[in-house]
């Protein structure tokens, strides 16, 4: 029988020790032992030899060990259902969802061993100086959005776009879009002034929805000093939320972090929830994904009170997050944006409107309205199918 090197080490020892040249007490020592425990062993090796220095439970199989067929339901699953699903994430639904009492490293050792390996590569960690969280929510939410085949390879890629709180890490407004795209952040600011209320500072990149990334000056700017904002960067001013740039996508690390994650395991939800279109996407993440994720990795913030802010009164959330115009009336008492010719209605005691300055606003439904200050003189209804909703070309 083939001993181990620490066995044939004992070996050498207890050698040592019938020929007389070490005392008990440094076998003891060598061995790590007891003198009394070596004096044992050696009666043991005289009555059975080498043998006797082999662990009893050598070659027998363990009672811990997983059942046969435990891990034979755990494999098929795994190439099954639950094909490409992290190990973490595995675990939970076969925790969860198939009754499967298992740990982690349970599984991955029943995956390595069979040759499945984890679809997301582990690389080792680069040092870093991690920004800490602010104290409070509502002092500062990520913005951001990533395009990927979130319905599966044979669905056409889309955009999801959400908001990350910073002090919490919990998502409070997300959409699927076609593309990365003006409307979109339109609707994640109007979702969180229905719902949370208005954060303090909201942090993004340079994309040319945030910031005017053009070298186009009106006269009107020329005159001003500044270039007018993009219709997101109107719809922040308007409300009072403070916008921070950042200069890398490191800098924005928490909601980049964030796509790591969604795209691991959104994409396992939504196939295995049936979903395949963006409204189902848009109705499964509002209804089921939204709250079970941030109740399962949305930590507590350091001071418990809110920063969000309540939407100021008389604020209509859907003038500001819309798409504004300024447009002068014409003499037919008509304004135009792009193809889309607005007929206004005669004003008190008929009067006209030709030549004064209107602010022509389309909605995030599809509806136009227009105002002449604050005074709403024509609305459109919303058209059945109001097409994407996108920012028109600037004159």
């Amino acid at each position: 029988m083939t001993l181990t090197p620490e066995e044939g080490r004992r070996v050498h020892v207890r050698t040592l020790l019938e020929g007389k040249r070490i005392s008990v007490g440094q076998a003891a020592k060598g061995l790590g032992l007891t003198p009394r425990q070596v004096r044992r062993l050696r009666v043991r090796l005289r009555e059975a030899g080498p043998a006797a220095l082999i662990h009893g439970n050598r070659g027998r199989r363990s009672d811990c060990r997983l059942p046969e067929a435990l891990t034979t339901q755990i494999l098929t699953l795994a190439r099954g259902r639950y094909a490409g699903l992290n190990d973490v994430h595995l675990t939970e639904k076969l925790t969860t969802v198939e009754g499967l009492v298992v740990s982690r490293a349970t599984v991955q050792r029943v995956l390595r061993a069979a040759g499945l390996r984890s679809p997301r590569r582990r690389r080792p960690p680069r040092h870093r100086s991690r920004r800490p969280r602010k104290a409070q929510a509502g002092l500062l939410l990520q913005l951001d959005g990533s395009p990927c085949a979130w319905f599966g390879p044979t669905q056409p890629p889309c955009s999801l776009l959400a908001a990350i709180d910073d002090a919490t890490g919990a998502v409070l407004a997300a959409t699927f879009r076609a593309q990365e795209d003006a409307a979109g952040y339109l609707m994640l600011l109007r979702t969180l002034g229905m719902t949370v209320g208005l954060p303090a500072a909201v942090y993004t990149d340079a994309h040319g929805i945030f910031v005017r990334n053009d070298a186009h000056w009106t006269l009107a700017e020329e005159l001003q000093g500044h270039q007018d904002p993009t219709q997101v960067g109107r719809a922040l001013q308007a409300l009072g939320i403070h916008h921070l740039v950042a200069e890398s996508p490191q800098a924005k690390g928490r909601i980049e972090r964030l796509w790591n994650t969604l795209q691991d395991r959104l994409v396992a939800e939504l196939r295995l929830a049936g979903s395949t279109t963006m409204a189902a996407g848009n109705a499964f993440l509002v209804a089921t994904f939204l709250p079970a994720f941030n109740a399962q990795f949305a930590v507590p913030p350091a001071v418990a009170a809110s920063a969000y802010r309540p939407v100021p009164r008389g604020c209509d959330l859907d003038r500001v997050c819309a798409f504004h115009y300024s447009r002068q009336v014409a003499l037919d008492n008509t304004v135009r944006v792009a193809t889309v010719i607005l007929q206004l209605a005669p004003g008190p005691h008929r009067r006209s409107y030709a030549r004064a300055q209107a602010e022509v606003v389309q909605c995030l439904d599809g509806s136009w309205r227009v105002y002449l200050g604050d005074r709403l003189i024509t609305t459109t209804p919303a058209p059945p199918d109001p097409g994407q909703l996108r920012a028109r070309k600037r004159r």
